[in-house]
């Protein structure tokens, strides 16, 4: 959103204010009603313009004052809330990581290694999850998560090589591992390898199949830069097509990638 639509928006609401204020200063609750409502609505907009959820908002937040602000909230901020709680539990991970470093000096067994990784994936040390999937991985190898997820670690840390390496394992046992995340993440890490024409079989192989909006906008994005642009535009619409019947909650799951789909949409057509 614009600097000066923002701006504009806050202008607007400052306005509604300040009526209401004309009205508080006579002693009328719906004035104070309204002063206070402007704080909501500058809390709304601020909110929409980081989210950027649908447009119509904007016009209940601006019309409907603070009981729009207030309804905006209900529905579209409470979500948010929700994975702020998420963030909150970062300390309890974290205290959780603690006890699992001692507790794999005592038991260093797989499975204390593999949650340890986890953890540490999660809470995006990705030096440190790599390592511990290392130590899990010397002792047992009948399971792919593993790899997947130390795959993910080195795509992280940009250790192209390596990654190909355990996400082609993942791969090749199962194509449609994590709803095509391990293929997504593989024909990236070819592509910036410089390995084109391999990155391209491996985009080419679940285009046509997967559902998810990571691995689409990935594949229409590499196809945008390689020649395919006709491709690239036909996914990144398809994703749109795709966002108008999404439930809400996955509209909010996906959002950055929903974005990065209209961006590409956009860029196409205008070299089109």
């Amino acid at each position: 959103m614009k600097v000066r639509t923002v701006v504009a928006l806050l202008f607007l609401c400052s306005s509604v204010a300040a009526f209401g204020q004309q009205g508080a200063s006579h002693g009328s609750m719906i004035g104070h009603f309204f002063g206070y409502g402007f704080l909501f609505q500058v809390a709304a907009l601020i909110h929409w313009a980081r989210k950027r959820p649908e447009a119509f908002w904007i016009f209940i937040i601006i019309i409907g004052g603070m009981i729009g602000s207030i309804a905006y909230f209900l529905i579209e901020g409470l979500p948010d809330f929700r994975n702020v709680q998420r963030t909150l539990r970062g300390p309890s991970r974290r205290k959780r990581i603690e006890v699992l470093r001692v507790l794999v000096i005592e038991n260093p067994s797989p499975g204390n290694y593999e949650e340890l990784g986890e953890l540490l994936l999660e809470d995006k040390r990705y030096r440190e999850a790599r390592d511990a999937f290392d130590r899990a991985l010397a002792v047992r190898t009948d399971s792919i998560d593993p790899f997947y997820r130390r795959g993910i670690a080195e795509f992280e840390l940009r250790e192209d090589e390596a990654a190909v390496n355990d996400l082609r394992h993942v791969t090749a046992a199962d194509p449609k591992y994590d709803f095509f995340r391990a293929a997504c993440l593989l024909g990236q890490s070819l592509a910036r390898l410089g390995h084109t024409d391999e990155a391209m079989a491996v985009f080419d192989k679940f285009a046509q199949s997967a559902t998810g909006a990571e691995p689409l906008v990935s594949a229409a994005e590499f196809y945008a830069g390689n020649g395919r642009p006709a491709e690239a535009l036909e996914i990144a619409q398809n994703i749109a097509m795709r966002e108008m019947t999404m439930p809400a909650y996955q509209k909010r799951r996906d959002r950055v990638w929903l974005r990065r789909a209209k961006a590409l949409e956009r860029t196409l057509r205008k070299k089109g």
